[in-house]
């Protein structure tokens, strides 16, 4: 190699660090947040959190988190980069935020039902407390997943290559830019209803400026000391998935459907209304209800939803659904009391003013 070479190769180093440098850079939903998931939390509180979490003043309930690990993105983090679960991490960025109190439903539930067989075949000492009627309900349930993540090691190698010469080029072949794309939904288990969900996104470059000059000259590998694991674009794209769920929840607006969720939906299907009035079931507004001192009885009055027919009826109990959408049968036209059951409250309010 000739004095030429060898000064050429300096100055463009020296070039290369000015532009690049020698470290990562990373990003989340901003190009300047470092994003990851750092530090510990213990109950309520948290040490050496990421500063860039969002926190909540008070809990918002329980959370479970399930990652359903029969999909795709899961086999590719797992087996073609070789990284463990997801769920440590967002079980950490959850508690962290102080948002949620995590539930265990993961594999350390069955050694939690293990120690409860225990207790129940008399091996366990006396007071060990491990009765019926302890264990915490789930209100939520976070499910996470991998949209997309790649890495890109050639796109700048080419351009400064085609500039500086082959020298540059294989120095900017050791410019890696990877990005993660990530995905948290939330939801309320009693329901089954989704509240909230949340993408996120993270992109590391790392510069292997050594190994691309020298690797072929030196003979050794300086190129591993800048390389940066897959993980860390994958757990900044989850914590910006997080700060973006937590956003979204602590402005949280429930959706409300005219009629009632579940209760049939207000895209509706030619015939649909025919066969529920067919099998005399109806939905309608109970707009009147008096009390007769004569009779001793509530006089009722029942609109069906669509306003097209009314329904009146006696009984000495005080139904409390007044102005409120209810579901009843009306075999030959005739309200049954007992199958009258709350859809909606409040429904003339909402709805018909």
């Amino acid at each position: 190699m000739t004095k030429k070479l060898y000064f050429s190769i300096a100055c463009l180093t020296l070039l290369l660090f000015g532009l690049f440098g020698c470290m990562s850079s990373m990003s989340t939903g901003s190009s300047e947040a470092k994003t990851t998931a750092t530090g510990s939390a213990g109950g309520a509180t948290s040490q050496n959190a990421n500063a860039g979490l969002e926190m909540c003043s008070q809990s918002l309930g329980t959370l479970a988190i399930f990652e359903d690990q029969s999909e795709s993105w899961y086999q590719y983090l797992t087996q073609d980069l070789r990284l463990p679960s997801t769920v440590p991490v967002l079980r950490l960025l959850a508690q962290q935020s102080n948002c949620f109190v995590v539930v265990e439903r993961g594999k350390a539930f069955k050694q939690m039902l293990q120690e409860r067989e225990l207790a129940q075949s008399g091996e366990m000492r006396t007071g060990s407390n491990f009765g019926k009627g302890q264990m915490v309900a789930a209100d939520y349930t976070v499910t996470p997943s991998i949209t997309f993540s790649s890495s890109d090691t050639g796109g700048a190698g080419v351009a400064i290559g085609a500039l500086f010469g082959s020298v540059a080029g294989s120095a900017a072949g050791g410019l890696k830019t990877s990005d993660a794309s990530t995905l948290l939904t939330l939801i309320e288990n009693r329901s089954g209803v989704q509240l909230a969900a949340a993408e996120g996104s993270a992109r590391n470059t790392d510069y292997n400026l050594l190994g691309g000059i020298f690797g072929s000259h030196a003979g050794g590998s300086v190129g591993a000391y800048s390389k940066t694991p897959e993980g860390k674009v994958i757990v900044a794209a989850f914590t910006d998935s997080m700060n973006n769920l937590i956003k979204a929840v602590k402005s949280y607006k429930a959706q409300s459907v005219s009629g009632g969720l579940g209760a049939g939906g207000n895209l509706g299907v030619q015939g649909g209304q025919q066969a529920m009035a067919a099998g005399n079931v109806y939905q309608g507004v109970m707009i009147e209800r008096t009390f007769n001192t004569a009779t001793q009885q509530y006089d009722y009055s029942v609109v069906t939803q669509d306003r097209a027919k009314t329904f009146t009826f006696s009984s000495p109990r005080k139904i409390p659904y007044k102005n409120d959408l209810i579901q009843f049968s009306a075999p030959n036209d005739r309200i049954d009391e007992g199958s009258i059951k709350l859809i909606e409250r409040q429904y003339v309010q909402k709805y018909w003013q």
